[in-house]
C-alpha cells in the first residue's frame, strides 16, 4: 500500500531538504592517526567504508566507529577522527587533489581504514531550521549491509558526478546528497524518535500540516483558525499538540520561526534588512529589529558585524 504525503513527514519535508553538496575528502589511513577537522558551515558527515577509527568532540566521550556506519555532524563543530591504535608513532598525512577532492593518504604503511567525508550545506532558511533542529551529532550504525551500501554507493555517485563535469553534473549530486541526508534523517528518526520539538512536531499529524504551511509561508498572517484549518483540527487540540510537543502555542511558535529565519539571513547574506523583515512577515525594519533584540537581545546589524567575527 502506497503511503500518501499526509502519513509520511519525510515527503512534506522533501521541499526543504535540498542541500548542496561538497564532497571533500577520500581517506585512506593506516597505522596510527590523527585526523582533525575544523568547524565549518555546513553539516557534516563521515561515511566508514572499510576499517575502523575513533570520533571525538568536544564535550563528548570517544565514539568508535565501523565500516558501515555514518556519522552527522548537523551544525558542523569542530571535531577529530583518529584511528582505534594509538601504538606506534603517529603516521603523517599527504593530502593529493583530483580536481577539487581531496584524497588523504598515510604514505609506507597498509591502509586499514577508508572513509568518505564532505559537507551538505542547507541553503535557505527552512533548511536550515531543520538542520539546527538535529542533535550536535548522530551516529548511523549500520547493523544491515544493505544500508550500508546504499550509503556508500550515493556517497561515491555523489563524488563521480563532481568529478566528472558533465553537463547536468551539479544537479544531480545534489538530489543525490538531498537523497543521502534525507536517508540519513530517516535513519535518525527511527532509532531515536523526538520527543519535543520541531522534528517531532513534523512527525506528528496532528502539527506537522501547520508547520510545513509555516514553514513554506512565514509572511503570510496566520490565524490560529487558519492553522487549524489547514491541520484538519480544532484550534484547542492544535494548540494542545503544540505546547506538549514544542512547548510553545502555534502563533509563539511561529514567532520563533520567523526570526530564527532573520536571523540566519542577517547572519550569512547581505540583503537588505526591510526585504529580510517582509519576507518572515514583519512589517517594517523597526518592527523586526525589536523583536530580534527582544528574543536575541542584539539589533540586526550587530548580527550582520558578527559574521566575520
Amino acid at each position: 500500500m502506497t503511503r500518501n504525503e499526509s502519513d509520511d513527514p519525510l515527503s512534506s519535508l522533501a521541499p526543504f531538504l535540498r542541500v548542496k553538496p561538497e564532497l571533500q575528502d577520500f581517506c585512506r589511513f593506516g597505522g596510527t592517526w590523527v585526523s582533525p577537522h575544523e568547524a565549518s558551515g555546513g553539516a557534516q558527515f563521515h561515511i566508514v567504508t572499510r576499517g575502523h577509527c575513533v570520533f571525538e568532540v568536544t564535550g563528548h566521550g570517544p565514539v568508535k566507529l565501523g565500516a558501515g556506519d555514518t556519522l552527522l555532524l548537523p551544525h558542523g563543530d569542530a571535531h577529530v577522527v583518529c584511528s582505534v591504535s594509538t601504538d606506534g608513532t603517529i603516521r603523517s598525512i599527504v593530502t593529493e587533489f583530483r580536481n577539487a577532492i581531496r584524497t588523504k593518504l598515510t604514505p609506507g604503511v597498509a591502509c586499514d581504514t577508508e572513509l568518505v567525508c564532505g559537507v551538505l550545506r542547507g541553503e535557505a532558511a527552512s533548511e536550515q531550521a531543520l538542520i539546527a533542529a538535529l542533535p550536535n551529532f548522530v551516529v548511523l550504525r549500520s547493523t544491515r549491509l544493505p544500508l550500508a551500501e546504499r550509503l556508500h554507493m550515493l556517497a561515491i555517485c555523489i563524488s563521480d558526478e563532481l568529478d566528472s563535469n558533465e553537463t547536468g553534473s551539479t544537479i544531480i549530486a545534489t538530489n543525490l546528497a538531498t537523497a543521502l541526508f534525507v536517508m540519513m534523517l530517516r535513519e535518525h528518526l527511527k532509532e531515536a524518535p523526538p520527543a519535543s520539538g520541531l522534528l517531532a512536531l513534523l512527525t506528528h499529524r496532528s502539527t506537522s500540516h501547520a508547520v510545513l504551511a509555516m514553514l513554506r509561508e512565514p509572511a503570510r498572517d496566520w490565524t490560529l483558525d487558519l492553522l487549524a484549518k489547514t491541520s484538519a483540527a480544532s484550534r484547542a487540540t492544535l494548540v494542545r499538540s503544540f505546547r506538549k510537543l514544542a512547548g510553545l502555542a502555534p502563533l509563539a511558535f511561529l514567532t520563533e520561526l520567523r526570526l530564527g529565519f532573520a536571523r540566519q539571513r542577517l547572519m550569512t547574506t547581505n540583503d537588505p534588512i526591510c526585504v529580510i523583515a517582509a519576507d518572515v512577515g514583519y512589517q517594517s525594519e523597526g518592527a523586526l529589529s525589536r523583536a530580534l533584540l527582544r528574543r536575541y537581545g542584539v539589533r540586526p546589524s550587530k548580527l550582520r558585524l558578527g559574521r566575520s567575527g
